[in-house]
């Protein structure tokens, strides 16, 4: 037998399958299934291989298990967490548009998780290192990463899309965050607008700092200071975005001087955030006027329409399909690592001159 090969035609780098059951004390056979299809072995069996194989530093070559078992024609799809994003449908719309896209490249989506804890992280790398997917891509979030196995050793294709993680080498497709509302801020500086309210999301999020460097940017265009602008939130993710929208209106009511214009960086804060505004009789937009990010179909139904930056949801999802089933078939591709596709800003009556 070549010994640099164990009994399954794997090759990891330094232990065998065979050493793992070995330690393990079960058989090569049930190491070989809990690594394929975790699901068909006992949670305790489980954890025993799993301590094998980390002691051992065993790393089980997925494409190669891919050749022995034939390819799947699966693609899993990490996400950020929950699926509830309050108004926001930019998580359901672009799992509508991948699936769609794989449905016609022959292949099938698979939501790999519903949350990120550690629990749902392992389950994500066994599916990766066990070949019982042929790709991955991760929405909005760093790459799964527990007791020293990462999805970036896994040897599958893997797409980042909304995160850029271009500097990691990975494919990423993303929207012009900065640019946009670098747009939408210079078009309220336009209309006289110069002390502004930044709703934000948590603080050091790629989002964020992306989107609040756009306000910036056009601040700083205007020969207006960072003081033109105050900001509140950086605490809760944007799953909680009707939450960000009531605390930054109470934080909003407290200024003495009350800021024109308001920039939120996602729909549910500015829609919650409105509501608590027009309460205490200050008018949208004669009083303020606001702007959000996402572009999901309600707001055109709030009152006043709300003014948003739609994503464009559906071509990212076609885009990063392309290009991890190009990874896959390893066609030859002159695609960029990091692919931009521009969001559209959706004018509507939340936004207006100053009274001045």
């Amino acid at each position: 037998m070549n010994k640099n090969k164990d009994v399954a035609g794997e090759e990891p780098s330094g232990a065998l399958m065979a050493d793992v059951a070995r330690l393990a004390g079960v058989a090569i056979s049930t190491v070989s299934r809990a690594l394929a299809n975790p699901g068909r072995v006992n949670e305790k069996t489980r954890a025993k291989i799993n301590a094998a194989a980390r002691q051992l530093g065993y790393t089980p070559n997925a494409m190669a298990r891919g050749l022995r078992v034939g390819k799947s024609n699966i693609i899993m799809i990490i996400l950020p967490g929950s699926l509830y994003y309050g108004a926001s449908q930019i998580i359901p719309q672009v799992l509508q548009s991948i699936n769609k896209s794989l449905i016609q490249g022959g292949y099938n989506l698979m939501i790999a998780n519903l949350d990120r804890d550690e629990i749902s992280e392992r389950h994500i790398l066994d599916l990766a290192f066990g070949g019982s997917v042929r790709g991955a891509i991760i929405l909005s979030s760093k790459l799964p990463e527990v007791d020293g196995r990462s999805l970036a050793n896994s040897g599958l294709p893997i797409v980042s899309m909304l995160l850029d993680m271009s500097d990691a080498g990975l494919q990423s497709v993303i929207t012009n965050d900065r640019e946009a509302v670098r747009d939408v801020t210079a078009e309220l500086i336009r209309l006289g607008h110069r002390q502004f309210f930044y709703l934000a999301g948590p603080e050091g999020n790629y989002h964020d700092v992306e989107r609040y460097g756009g306000v910036l940017e056009a601040l700083e265009a205007a020969g207006l200071s960072e003081g033109s602008v105050r900001r509140s939130g950086g605490h809760l993710d944007y799953q909680h975005g009707f939450d960000i929208g009531v605390q930054a209106a109470d934080d909003f009511a407290k200024l003495t001087e009350k800021p024109t214009a308001v920039i939120a960086t996602s729909d549910d804060m500015a829609i919650s955030f409105v509501s608590r505004i027009q309460r205490t009789g200050l008018s949208i937009p004669g009083d303020v006027s606001v702007v959000s990010f996402d572009g999901s179909p309600v707001c055109e139904f709030c009152s006043p329409p709300l003014s948003t930056i739609k994503q464009p949801v559906e071509e990212m999802g076609r885009a990063a399909v392309d290009l991890l089933l190009g990874a896959i078939d390893q066609r030859e591709t002159t695609a960029a690592v990091r692919t931009v596709i521009h969001s559209e800003l959706i004018l509507r009556e939340s936004i207006g001159p100053t009274k001045n």
